[in-house]
């Protein structure tokens, strides 16, 4: 079956907006594993736009399912997760005032620099996954880097989708092959939503987890959170 985490980026967005703690992020997050959620993904940036590292070490401890945190692996960063140890550590290519991850690795250019760090994760027992494109090539080095899984980025697939499903899943289809052919397990996220997920999981039925927040977080204010977490996990059967 494949998992859904939850990043809960945005929840942490709206609470910074008015400071205090409402909503409540550590809340929330037991509230979606409460309600069906795999697990809680967070994204801290170093700006703490979202996500703060203080939040990060609250829900440690709190969480159940399992934690995963993604980031550009600055020596902060790095720090943090193994400080935290959390089930996954997804790598992700962001500049610092970037808005949203927009793009995955060129893992043949940063090759050295990704297998040192799959190296320091793995030893401290952490799960890693690299943040990619459909491109063999990058998916090749990301298995060369030793990563566990590769997470591949959605956002060409949900932007063709409304127009031609088919065209749009054809090549996520065929780097969901290669990966798997490779020995790595697959994860995928960005923009993926109740419009789109489904048909996605249809295609690729080994997937292993989806990281979802701005869709699902946009949701829940229409259908509650309980409900929109029930349809998602809906989507993925």
């Amino acid at each position: 079956m494949t998992k859904l985490s939850v990043n809960i980026n945005k929840v942490a967005t709206l609470r910074n907006a008015r400071g205090g703690n409402n909503p409540n992020v550590q809340k929330v997050a037991l509230d979606c594993e409460a309600f069906g959620a795999d697990g809680i993904t967070v994204h801290p940036r170093p700006d703490e736009r979202h996500i703060r590292y203080a939040d990060v070490y609250d829900l440690r401890p709190l969480l159940k399912t399992e934690f995963n945190i993604e980031g550009y692996p600055s020596k902060e960063f790095i720090d943090l997760v193994l400080k935290v140890k959390p089930h996954q550590v997804t790598l992700v290519p962001d500049a610092p005032g970037q808005i949203t991850s927009n793009a995955g690795w060129d893992t043949k250019t940063n090759c050295e620099f990704l297998t040192e760090l799959m190296d320091t994760f793995g030893e401290a027992g952490i799960r890693t996954s690299i943040f990619v494109g459909t491109e063999p090539e990058m998916i090749e080095y990301a298995a060369k880097t030793g990563a566990d899984r590769v997470e591949l980025y959605t956002e060409p697939y949900a932007s063709l989708y409304a127009k031609n499903p088919e065209a749009a899943v054809a090549p996520f289809v065929e780097a969901a092959k290669l990966v798997r052919k490779l020995g790595m397990g697959l994860n995928a996220g960005h923009d993926l939503s109740l419009e789109n997920l489904k048909y996605f999981r249809q295609h690729i039925a080994w997937l292993d987890e989806v990281s979802i927040g701005h869709a699902l977080i946009c949701d829940a204010l229409y259908l509650g959170l309980k409900k929109t977490i029930e349809e998602y996990k809906q989507c993925l059967l």
